[in-house]
């Protein structure tokens, strides 16, 4: 399959900027499996798509600020680096700009020298492997001196931090945010829970996939970049019960897409307690073991995300929906509106 079959043209108004100040005020684009009809709501509307003895999981990382701007120590020479994955105590792969300036044994100074960082290791794509030294919480110099990690294609400046965070983001990993679920609010997930729709939670730290485009011409031949996922006994028993009750599964966002379809794909299409690190690479025609239906972002022509979402329904009817969105003046991207898609 090639790449060029998942292209589109998107005018570059329509890629949003600024997050909307009310979060369930983003319009939704339903989509249905089965017919192929497509509807236009509000997303505060989808209390009425998701049915009670439904679930919906949610991907409860936390976007750290993983952009920092530090400096050669011997040189003075400007550096961006962009936090990816801790890979062990303190040693994080990072992708670095310029990359060739930093080659195995260069040491950045960040802010005022309380965080400094030796590349240990070089990587393809400009990525490094940093070990980085401090005295105190990480986390918390982290917050001093890092910066959001807002993708290329958002010019304006995020005057509210936590409006790339979702309301629920609990654990910290993240170098980009899993944007589906920017669009709930507390009373909206109170609501959904009061109608009797189950909702539980999955980890998946978004990591290089998200930044790493498709550079090869037959899809078939790309690698995504492995992801830390983990999944609780709690949740997993909440999952085998919806499935033995007959409810559907709905994912948040393709980062919980691809962590239950790893789980279910490893595990003869049962949930089980399990953490670790997947790559799973989901285009069509690929068969789905653990999901019913998802709720999403509109995405970047050619990208892994949108290959994902053709192979939920099929390539023709998704793209005839994005010309649909495009015709009625959707918002696009991390900041935009969402489409569910159900039967």
């Amino acid at each position: 399959m090639n790449i060029n079959d998942f292209d589109f043209d998107l005018p570059e108004h329509l890629i949003a900027q600024t997050p909307l100040l009310d979060r369930t005020s983003s319009r939704m684009l339903v989509l249905n499996r089965e017919t192929k009809e497509v509807s236009h709501q509000q997303f505060r509307d989808i209390i009425d798509y998701i049915q009670p003895g439904d679930c919906l999981v949610i991907n409860d990382t936390r976007v750290i600020p993983a952009r920092l701007f530090g400096i050669k120590k011997d040189t003075g020479a400007k550096i961006e680096v962009l936090l990816l994955t801790e890979q062990e105590q303190d040693h994080w792969e990072v992708l670095v700009k310029p990359a060739r300036k930093v080659p195995v044994g260069t040491t950045l100074v960040f802010g005022d020298g309380k965080l400094t960082a030796t590349c240990v290791k070089e990587k393809e794509h400009g990525g490094r492997v940093f070990q980085f030294h401090y005295e105190g919480i990480f986390y918390q110099i982290l917050d001093k001196l890092g910066e959001m990690p807002l993708p290329p294609y958002i010019k304006a400046q995020l005057e509210e931090k936590d409006r790339y965070q979702t309301v629920y983001a609990k654990h910290e990993g993240s170098a980009a945010a899993p944007t589906a679920g920017l669009h709930f609010t507390e009373e909206l997930l109170e609501k959904l829970k009061a109608k009797g729709v189950q909702i539980t939670t999955i980890t998946l730290h978004v990591g290089l996939g998200t930044f790493r485009p498709v550079s090869v011409e037959n899809i078939e031949e790309h690698k995504m970049h492995a992801e830390f996922y983990q999944i609780s006994a709690e949740t997993a028993s909440i999952l085998n019960e919806t499935r033995v009750n007959n409810g559907k599964i709905i994912a948040v966002g393709t980062t919980s897409v691809r962590t239950l379809e790893t789980i279910a794909r490893d595990h003869h299409g049962k949930f089980v307690e399990a953490s670790g690190w997947t790559d799973i690479f989901i285009y069509p025609p690929y068969q789905f073991k653990a999901i019913d239906g998802m709720i999403t972002n509109f995405h970047l022509p050619k990208s892994t995300l949108i290959m994902l979402v053709s192979a939920l329904v099929d390539k023709e009817t998704v793209l005839q929906a994005y010309q649909e969105a495009v015709k009625e003046q959707y918002r696009f991207f991390s900041f935009g509106d969402a489409m569910l898609i159900i039967t």
